[in-house]
């Protein structure tokens, strides 16, 4: 068999459905053997940066590796910011790129580049496929790593002749990696320590991260934990979810921009039990001041992630949901009164809250009508930026999976294809993407998709007509010099979306928000929404770079220093 087809052959072997992918020069083989094939459902983006993150979110929604194809040279170095993003994030993803032939190689042919090296410190794992006999193996070792232990991206490297190839290989059954065994059952010993620990501790917290939702079942099982011992939890940005936002024990999320009560109470913690999280510096922030009262018990699959950035107590390395499992039943309920007696009364003096009323929309008041418009569930896919933050402050989430959102990276672009994505994989849901002008323009191409499909994913704008993160940092920080933040001269973003095709309308007054909003999601196509929002409201609270959890600003910009929560 031709290699392109057996590639093809290989990819419904492993359960693949939609392949996201550009075509180009080195890659037309393998175009040619999907279009003849007719086995798989091909998505066309119109860059292949936005292909990559709308492979992302369909990774991050079914939970299960996705495809990805682009050409050698321009085509595979436009994936690289979303090979990243999905190594942070933990995202499983299996990119085929095209190559030279391999004599070629080494000889800066023609749209050569040397794309293991590029991707090698922003992968899991890579492989440049140089004998067309081990195709068929690379593929399913390939789909295993980046599937299993901490999921993450794996790049394939097919140079056009391996695709030419006539291969006698039949696809493989097996998989013999010998130095590739990640651990899932966590040590016995240590789980009955850290039992042991919980149960004698007086300010017990629970830190909820993105490895929760990525194990099967541990979130129920987490929930389980909470309703059983009444710990309280605080969140990561990635762990948004796990949680219903109703629930009392749920804090909120900690770091730069998390919720007071979220902060001071992994401050004032005796024991911190991280499930799931990697400690990122946004989360912990001034490390020297975090959880410094704390044993601290870290339940992660990623053994490197361990001691990383904070050093722990209790290391148990494995699944969450294994190690949940053994764990949960050594717990017993404690007299935590007095614990969540000081909790409440941090979240009374330090509400999440905003200045409400006048002329201009205030973007927390925005997430909160859609939230409350969407308590039916969504799936919410964010750009980043201020509006990212405001999301994830104001919006109510109660499901796993129900955030969509580049929390490692950080990536302007990530939220219109990435809606793309998250409604490719689950049709049947509301997909909502949350995103800025700045964010927006950076693949806005990707409405001529969302068009062409007829995908009826529902874009909330919100437009304060800057980059405003950056903006509002200029503001605290580089004495109001916004230097190059102005986007006052954006194009007008209804008439742009409508060139499209693509339903659009304004809203630029507080009293026309619930309707709009109510217009938007009960639009049966592609629509956009873009609400004219306050030019100069901030993300609060915040805790400023180099301090700690227990300094900053509270939303109500109230200025609190380590001294008084001591």
């Amino acid at each position: 068999m031709r290699g392109a087809n057996l590639l093809i052959q290989c990819l419904k072997d492993e359960k693949v459905e939609v392949v996201f992918g550009y075509p180009g020069g080195m890659v037309i083989p393998l175009f040619d053997a999907i279009s003849r094939d007719g086995g798989l459902r091909f998505i066309l983006p119109r860059h292949e940066q936005a292909g990559i993150h709308m492979a992302d979110a369909y990774a991050r929604v079914t939970g299960k590796p996705a495809v990805v194809f682009a050409t050698s040279g321009p085509g595979a170095t436009n994936l690289v910011t979303g090979i990243a993003n999905a190594h942070l994030d933990s995202v499983p993803l299996v990119v085929f790129t095209g190559q030279v032939n391999v004599e070629l190689i080494g000889n800066d042919a023609f749209q050569e580049v040397d794309f293991t090296g590029i991707t090698r410190p922003i992968s899991k794992h890579n492989y440049l496929v140089r004998d067309p006999e081990t195709l068929p193996a690379i593929v399913r070792e390939a789909f295993h790593i980046a599937g299993s232990g901490r999921p993450g991206p794996v790049v394939v490297d097919l140079p056009v002749n391996v695709c030419l190839s006539d291969i006698r290989t039949p696809p493989a059954t097996e998989i013999c990696l010998r130095g590739y065994k990640p651990t899932i059952a966590g040590n016995a010993r240590q789980i009955d320590k850290a039992a042991k620990i919980i149960n004698a501790a007086q300010r017990p917290l629970l830190l909820l991260g993105g490895g929760i939702v990525i194990s099967k079942d541990a979130a129920p099982l987490v929930r389980d934990i909470v309703e059983k011992t009444k710990i309280p939890a605080v969140s990561t940005l990635m762990g948004l979810g796990v949680l219903p936002a109703a629930w009392g024990e749920n804090l909120g999320m900690l770091g730069m921009h998390g919720t007071t009560a979220a902060n001071l109470a992994t401050t004032a913690c005796d024991v911190l039990v991280a499930i799931g999280a990697r400690f990122d510096d946004r989360a912990t922030m001034k490390v020297a001041g975090f959880a410094p009262r704390a044993q601290i018990i870290h339940l992660d699959i990623d053994p490197t992630s361990v001691s990383k950035n904070v050093s722990v107590a209790i290391p148990i390395v494995g699944d969450a949901a294994h190690i949940l499992r053994e764990l949960s039943p050594r717990l017993t309920p404690q007299n935590l009164s007095a614990w969540r007696q000081q909790i409440a009364a941090w979240q009374a003096r330090y509400p999440l809250t905003y200045a409400r009323g006048g002329d201009a929309i205030k973007p927390q008041f925005v997430i909160e009508e859609l939230s409350r418009q969407t308590t039916a569930g969504a799936t919410v896919v964010t750009d980043v930026g201020q509006h990212q933050m405001w999301t994830a402050q104001y919006y109510q989430f109660n499901a796993p999976r129900s955030l969509i959102t580049s929390g490692g990276l950080g990536t302007m672009g990530f939220g219109l294809p990435a809606g793309l994505g998250a409604q490719l994989a689950a049709p049947e849901k509301l997909t909502v993407v949350v995103t800025g002008d700045g964010g927006l323009q950076m693949n806005i191409q990707e409405l001529a998709t969302m068009r062409r499909l007829n995908l009826p994913v529902k874009i909330l704008l919100l437009n304060n007509e800057y980059l405003g993160m950056v903006r509002q940092w200029q503001e605290l920080f580089f004495a109001r010099e916004y230097a190059f933040t102005d986007l006052a001269d954006n194009p007008d973003f209804v008439a742009v979306a409508q060139a499209f095709g693509i339903a659009a309308w304004r809203c630029d007054r507080p009293e026309n928000v619930a309707s709009a909003v109510a217009q938007l999601l009960a639009s049966p196509e592609p629509a956009l929404l873009e609400v004219r929002i306050d030019r100069h409201e901030n993300v609060l609270p915040m805790v400023p770079g180099g301090k700690a959890l227990n300094e900053g600003l509270t939303a109500a910009g109230e200025w609190i220093a380590d001294s008084e929560n001591n």
